[in-house]
């Protein structure tokens, strides 16, 4: 694609944000009722801006242009972050974490691929070097300690000689077998070609008989190959089948993959080149116009004076360098309009004085309405809805109003090669060279104004206000530091490196498994919206799940401008049944982002850093490393140990549960520039406390087992990865239907077991089909209705699970919090009778 064309997908995108941020101002003041067109407001606006969001990152990762990129870079975290807005508000609405939009979806004229939100290229791109010294650090600590995992040690076990003996009795018996049956094999030919030899002997065929049989012969194969042609063309006609090289790569696609990389060259040649400009084009307006912006500024400053002094009899107060000098003053203004704001002032403080006198009479009235006034609006309030204030709209104005001042109507002839533009530069750097001067301008001013005080009006300085103000800085500087003392550094004598190195030699910083998002395979839930209006609530889609992922974990610990402003998600629950790819989906939140992987699983931490202090200790240096280090994610495995109701006797060695007391306080202390995610993972979530359980993690989302749609998709495409083909002979929906309960580890460990190399090979004269994988699956367990309806059961008892069943039966989540309360207290009464 050329740059033309990614510039059209720019200017196309900007339009639809500049339509859509106008919608949403004009939606922010209408009061709403129904809540039906809640939603739908709220889930049109996310469409789109998931639509502007795919676009605009398309465009930042090809686009060459390295002043276009900034501006782009910009509003892409703006629209990041309004959709995470979005989502919350989405979620607050509806109770649940899953929501549907396939009305929506068919207004739109949308398919629901299109609603996929992808993961921004530069999260890697920008801290490739970063991560792969990291990885490399990594890599030479676990050398160094002997935990090397990709060289593995084989220990030798000595064997009994009565073994050993067997062992090689055994193996002697089977070659002599193998040469026997050689041995067998040639003596049968030898008879099979005496055999026929004395039949084709006695008999001997006609020549024209002989021919006819091989051409009816023939022309039998050559029909049956004509006619299964002919059915995969029709099919191919139909829909019914993809047409041949569907599957393979074309030219065209690998062309343009290499356009890609070369247009990745070009953007960091382009973005170097950028850098120097910046210097050297400030270097250079410094020599031709620092002096000229210097007069002028002192020739404004001295008119400012004389002006002052006409007009109110005195020499004006200079303003100190921590209001911003004489900037404060002359921002954007002309001396005129100083003078003009001076006099406005002085009326102002006229009329100001004369309302406050007004107001000490009549403010005893006016509060007992305003009283009233406000409890009768707090009950107008509760009736309707507004959609809340966003922080990131701001941004995306601002982004907007400079593309349409700057880029909409810009003649780009001259730029063909889409380098920066100097006169862009030349102007942001005449600003900032504008305010060092003038640093070194309100020196010299300050003294000037000073020399005119003493010479004309003969003003004395007041040093005791000075001496004041130096006071009251130095309290505030001591209660400042008196603040940071609170937080207590265990490590204050340990560096990072040193904290590093000993995580990874405890085995508390492991390696993250190479596994992109895009490898959980699963479809979309087409009926979602459809069972919702029949008052049955559907199981969450594999896709659903990982866009939820995308949206909780990925997006905010890429970016930190998202992550400062966004709902803040600090922990997050996965929980599901064994095998649905909850591991998977923590080492994809790490390899999407570069992120550090820190285990605090129960069976990980037994042992390590006892004693009383040993938890806290352990907890410092890993959040202290994670900080420094952020990206950052903290996985407890198999969680609900660490929140156990009662510790099994075989666990009470490892003391599954000490970090219960400590993670909620550490939740605390994790702040919105931290980007740190605690992930835990479980199969058993009915063994935890409830109370600790959700306390702890903010976001609990259900991992389901695959449905129809995502059994499909995956048996195809795993058998496939693993050198599969699939043909005609292999009934892939059979597979998907025999297969209901399965989840996607069983699929994996059947495809893996059936495709060996010797069936790969064979595979050209005996295709697959389905009885082989039906057969290597029968020996596992499924998860069955019982257990997935467990899980629901246990999920409806969450805080958001019991929100969303009383708001289906018609409640409030008042009745809901009095009924956990009454059931506790009648639970602590049985305890004490016990």
């Amino acid at each position: 694609m050329s740059n033309a064309m990614y510039d059209k997908i720019w200017h196309q995108a900007q339009e639809a944000l500049s339509v859509l941020l106008d919608k949403e101002s004009q939606k922010m003041i209408e009061p709403q009722r129904n809540q039906v067109f809640i939603f739908e407001t709220l889930a049109t606006f996310y469409i789109k801006y998931v639509q502007i969001f795919r676009n605009l990152e398309n465009v930042y990762d090809q686009i060459i242009h390295p002043q276009k990129r900034i501006l782009i870079r910009k509003v892409l975290d703006g629209v990041m972050g309004r959709v995470l807005e979005l989502k919350n508000e989405m979620v607050e609405l509806e109770l649940t974490e899953f929501h549907y939009f396939d009305d929506i979806l068919q207004d739109l004229k949308l398919t629901p691929q299109q609603l996929d939100i992808p993961i921004p290229k530069y999260f890697l791109k920008e801290k490739l070097e970063v991560i792969k010294g990291r990885e490399k650090i990594l890599a030479q600590i676990l050398a160094d300690s002997g935990i090397d995992p990709s060289k593995v040690k084989y220990s030798l076990k000595s064997i009994p000689l009565d073994e050993a003996v067997k062992l090689i009795q055994i193996a002697e018996r089977a070659r002599q077998g193998r040469l026997r049956a050689l041995f067998m094999k040639q003596i049968f030919l030898q008879e099979y070609k005496a055999k026929q030899s004395k039949m084709l002997g006695k008999k001997v065929m006609d020549p024209w008989a002989a021919a006819l049989r091989i051409q009816k012969a023939w022309r039998g194969f050559y029909e049956c190959k004509n006619t299964e042609k002919l059915r995969e063309k029709e099919m191919i006609f139909l829909g019914m089948t993809p047409p041949p090289l569907f599957n393979e790569v074309s030219a065209t696609v690998i062309q343009a993959e290499k356009v890609d990389r070369l247009r990745n060259e070009v953007q960091i040649k382009h973005e170097e080149d950028y850098r120097e400009a910046l210097v050297t084009i400030k270097n250079d307006l410094k020599l031709m116009e620092g002096v000229d912006i210097k007069e002028n500024l002192q020739d404004q400053i001295r008119h400012w004076f004389i002006e002052c002094r006409n007009l109110t009899g005195t020499f004006p107060d200079y303003p100190d360098i921590e209001e911003g000098g004489s900037a404060i003053i002359f921002s954007n203004k002309t001396t005129q309009q100083v003078i003009e704001d001076i006099i406005a002032k002085q009326e102002e403080e006229e009329k100001n004085e004369k309302r406050k006198k007004k107001k000490k009479e009549k403010q005893p009235k006016k509060a007992k309405k305003q009283k009233k006034g406000k409890k009768e609006k707090n009950k107008e309030e509760d009736e309707e809805w507004k959609m809340s204030p966003s922080v990131f709209l701001p941004a995306m104005k601002e982004g907007n109003n400079t593309y349409k001042d700057i880029w909409m109507n810009k003649d780009e002839s001259w730029n063909f090669s889409q380098d920066y533009d100097p006169e862009l530069i030349k102007e942001e750097k005449r600003r900032e060279l504008e305010s060092e001067i003038r640093v070194q301008v309100d020196e010299l001013m300050r003294q000037e104004l000073k020399n005119l005080k003493l010479a004309v009006d003969r003003e004395r300085e007041h040093p005791e206000k000075a001496r004041k103000k130096e006071v009251s800085k130095g309290k505030k500087g001591k209660k400042k530091e008196k603040k940071a003392k609170k937080d207590k550094d265990l490590t204050a004598d340990r560096t990072i490196e040193s904290l590093y190195k000993e995580l990874v030699e405890e085995g508390l910083l492991i390696q993250a498994l190479k596994v992109n998002l895009s490898d959980y395979i699963g479809e979309y839930s087409y009926l979602g919206t459809t069972l919702r209006q029949v008052a049955i609530e559907p199981m969450p889609s594999l896709l659903d799940v990982r866009q939820l992922i995308t949206l909780y974990g990925i997006w905010p610990l890429g970016s930190a401008a998202v992550h400062e402003k966004a709902p803040l998600v600090k922990s997050l629950l996965l929980v599901g049944p064994s095998g649905v790819g909850k591991k998977m989906l923590v080492h994809a939140i790490c390899t999407e982002t570069g992120a550090n992987l820190f285990n605090l699983s129960s069976s990980n931490i037994a042992g390590k850093y006892p004693g009383k202090n040993g938890p806290q200790m352990m907890l410092h240096a890993v959040f202290k490393v994670a900080r420094q280090l952020q990206p950052s994610v903290v996985w407890i495995e198999d969680t609900e140990k660490t929140f156990y109701k009662r510790v099994p006797s075989v666990e009470k060695m490892n003391e599954p549960k000490r970090l219960k007391k400590h993670l909620p306080k550490i939740l605390k202390l994790l702040k919105p520039e931290d980007r740190i995610l605690i992930v835990g993972t479980t199969q058993r979530p009915f063994d935890a406390e409830l109370q600790s359980f959700c306390k702890v993690y903010q976001k609990i989302i259900l991992v389901p087992r695959p449905d129809y749609a995502s059994r499909y998709v995956l048996w195809k495409q795993i058998i496939e990865r693993n050198g599969g083909v699939v043909t005609g002979a292999l009934n892939v929906s059979c597979l998907a239907k025999v297969t209901d309960g399965f989840t996607q580890g069983h699929i994996v460990q059947a495809v893996k077991g059936v495709l060996t190399d010797q069936r790969i090979r064979r595979q050209t004269y005996k295709p697959l089909t389905a009885v082989e994988f039906i057969m290597a699956i029968t020996s596992m367990n499924p998860v069955y209705k019982e257990e997935e309806e467990s899980f629901k059961n246990w999920y409806a008892k969450t805080p958001l699970g019991k929100k969303r069943a009383l708001a289906i039966t018609g409640g409030s989540t008042e009745k809901a919090k009095d009924s956990g309360k009454k059931k506790e207290k009648k639970e602590k009464k049985e305890k004490k009778k016990k």
